[in-house]
């Protein structure tokens, strides 16, 4: 089997990120600070989105690091020193929206939309080493069951409101094949929520091929 072939336990949090990311970005760009309900939003959401990004490196290096330094000690280091930096970089961007919060100004907007790009940018990176460097060694580490059990497991740690905002970016950042096998390996009690919140998300076209792809009751749901 080629690496290629392989599981990849960082890619498809990896898209929801991405799409988290560049959905909160884009909204901080077109804030309405003359509209307090747009400044609520806008600001919501990129709570929201830090709160995702820090239990994202806890979750990896709670789970996924000791695999790699099982196999290989000092391969998660430079990571680990990059999650430092994000976790300090979250405490900033949240005193700089606190800041926004109670002095919308446009130049208080422009320096956290600046800041939140560099963030942005440096996760880009940081994704994809983890992407390429990371992965080889866990495919070196770990059988691809073993890759899926640390899945598990962390998905087992992760509390339903947290695994809602999860899904919110998940669904419509995934290709259709790959959204048809997140959905379709949920417990069946746990499949017709799911199911809903992907109609509120997706599209016609791509609601109609996710429904294809489901046993036949899914296609009533639509």
């Amino acid at each position: 089997m080629s690496t290629t072939d392989r599981y990849d336990i960082y890619a498809p949090i990896h898209k929801a990120l991405r799409q988290f990311m560049t959905d909160t970005l884009q909204r901080l760009g077109r804030l309405d600070l003359d509209d307090p309900q747009d400044l609520l939003l806008g600001l919501a959401q990129l709570d929201a989105l830090l709160d995702a990004a820090g239990h994202h490196v806890q979750h990896e290096n709670a789970f996924i690091h000791p695999a790699i330094e099982a196999h290989s000690r000092g391969a998660s280091a430079r990571i680990v020193a990059d999650h430092q930096e994000h976790l300090d970089a979250i405490a900033a961007l949240r005193a700089e929206a606190a800041t926004l919060r109670a002095m919308p100004t446009p130049a208080l907007a422009h320096r956290l939309y600046r800041h939140l790009t560099s963030f942005v940018a440096e996760n880009f990176e940081h994704m994809d080493m983890e992407e390429t460097a990371h992965n080889r060694a866990l495919w070196a580490a770990c059988s691809d069951a073993e890759l899926q059990a640390i899945e598990g497991r962390i998905h087992a740690s992760i509390d339903t409101a947290e695994m809602n905002v999860w899904l919110r970016w998940l669904i419509p950042a995934l290709n259709p094949a790959e959204r048809a096998a997140l959905i379709g390996g949920l417990p069946p009690e746990a499949r017709a929520p799911v199911l809903e919140t992907a109609r509120r998300l997706l599209d016609d076209s791509a609601w109609v091929k996710l429904c294809l792809a489901q046993a036949p009751t899914a296609v009533s749901a639509a």
